[in-house]
């Protein structure tokens, strides 16, 4: 008398040839698509016979029919093998498509990356863009990066510079209406809110973001009637747009809103600034075609930047 437990598998092997015999009705069928010979899906099909102990088909002339025992395990084979198919589609799938890694600084991310990004990844679809927005400098290669775009002193020697910067006050164009204060000069910014970028070397008075353009224009030893400042420059923008106070334009990073009308320049006192935005490619990832797909993308973009401004 068999011991053997009710409930134990036949091999997966049977019953993957088994539910090919069976959605086709066709040995023949079965074998082209398993890429086996008509006799070798025979064959399998009755090993599982007799492994189960039924029948499962009816051999009529030219034609098969499943038994009821049959289509019960055809059921639950078919249940079973799309389950399988469709988990092993999802395991798949990711590894198919490319993943560009990329890190930059919070306000290059939010203010001038973001808003494109959906340019590229209609243009790439197969391309998933991962963005790491932070203000260290992350190890492209030990932290799987690809990419990085970075805020580098003028001259730096690493990388690609993508564009310059200048600096200028920038403001909600209802700040002044609504307050009714004057802001024609730069000295008429004692009379306003400064926001800014906390960082350190911050005094009681002048925001240490701002040391550079109110030395250039005489007025180190501006006092503004209060400050706020934020944890990312993406935040003391917001603060601007939403009439809070004066914050320092980044350009091209604010070109969008003062395009746009959300922020205005009170007065034309620009400078340069001592920094740049490099493009920074992990050599090991540069003949990626992902790598070259957004790297051509990001220069185009900067190109026609540098024509806007032009």
């Amino acid at each position: 008398m068999s011991t053997r437990p009710l409930d134990r598998l036949p091999p997966l092997q049977l019953l993957a040839a088994f539910e090919a015999a069976a959605r086709h009705l066709s040995f023949t069928q079965a074998a082209e698509e398993r890429f086996i010979t008509q006799s070798a899906m025979s064959r399998q099909i009755r090993a599982l016979e007799e492994e189960l102990g039924v029948t499962l088909f009816e051999r009529r002339h030219r034609a098969l029919a499943l038994t009821e025992d049959g289509q019960r395990l055809h059921a639950a084979c078919s249940a079973a093998l799309n389950t399988l198919r469709v988990a092993v589609r999802a395991v798949r799938e990711p590894h198919q498509r490319q993943v560009l890694a990329l890190t930059t600084t919070p306000g290059f991310a939010a203010l001038w990356l973001i808003p494109r990004l959906t340019a590229f990844t209609r243009a790439h679809p197969g391309i998933d863009v991962r963005l790491d927005a932070g203000l260290g400098n992350r190890n492209l290669a030990s932290e799987g990066f690809d990419l990085a775009i970075r805020y580098s002193p003028v001259g730096a020697a690493q990388g690609r510079q993508l564009f310059a910067e200048s600096m200028l006050p920038v403001c909600s164009p209802r700040l002044v209406g609504e307050l009714g204060l004057p802001l024609r000069e730069p000295a008429d910014l004692a009379r306003h809110t400064l926001l800014h970028l906390a960082m350190d070397g911050d005094s009681a008075g002048m925001p240490a973001e701002w040391e550079p353009w109110l030395g250039a224009w005489g007025l180190s030893d501006l006092r503004p009637v209060a400050r706020l400042s934020f944890s990312s420059y993406s935040e003391a923008i917001a603060a601007a747009v939403a009439g809070q106070g004066v914050a320092l334009g980044r350009r091209p990073l604010v070109d969008a809103l003062l395009a746009s009308g959300q922020l205005v320049t009170p007065f034309d006192a620009g400078i340069s600034s001592a920094r740049a935005y490099r493009l920074i490619v992990d050599p090991a990832a540069r003949s990626r075609p992902a790598v070259k797909a957004f790297e051509q993308w990001l220069l185009a973009q900067c190109a026609a930047q540098r024509e806007r401004e032009a």
